[in-house]
């Protein structure tokens, strides 16, 4: 049972790097995820009030064998002083203090897309064509996920 007040996500702060697959980075291939999820990375440039109510997980860490962390490039891409998401889980302490202050703090050391919108018009734009680079990024994300 949780009481009032008790943390209740076991979600670690963001990765030292976004991982490879991670849509928010310039340099990952087009293409790796479904649509819905690049459709999902716009929402988080809203003005902070039409924002999602959800904190961005890393793909790469919602596996069986991970522990859950939240999403460097998201992390990396957006102000986390104007994430909505990130206010709701202070508000209703579900993630940690440092976890927030990680998020709010964390700069990428690889480049990213500037917006989600930029980085969901990349993702889509060889979609329906995924090149070879697309196809491995795909598969390794599936090993990961114990998928085959």
């Amino acid at each position: 049972m949780v009481r009032s007040g008790e943390l209740v996500d076991d979600v670690r702060g963001p990765a030292p790097s976004p991982c490879t697959t991670c849509p928010y980075r310039r340099d990952v291939a087009s293409g790796v995820w479904d649509v819905e999820e690049y459709e999902k990375l716009r929402g988080y440039d809203a003005p902070t009030w039409g924002q999602p109510q959800k904190v961005w997980i890393c793909h790469s860490s919602a596996t069986p064998t991970t522990e859950q962390r939240l999403c460097a490039g998201w992390c990396g891409c957006h102000d986390g002083e104007h994430l909505f998401a990130l206010r709701v889980a202070e508000a209703h302490r579900t993630l940690a203090p440092e976890v927030i202050a990680a998020a709010i703090e964390y700069v990428s050391p690889v480049p990213l897309f500037d917006s989600g919108n930029e980085a969901a018009d990349h993702g889509m734009a060889d979609f329906l064509w995924p090149g070879r680079e697309t196809m491995e990024a795909i598969a390794k994300v599936r090993r990961l996920r114990g998928r085959t």
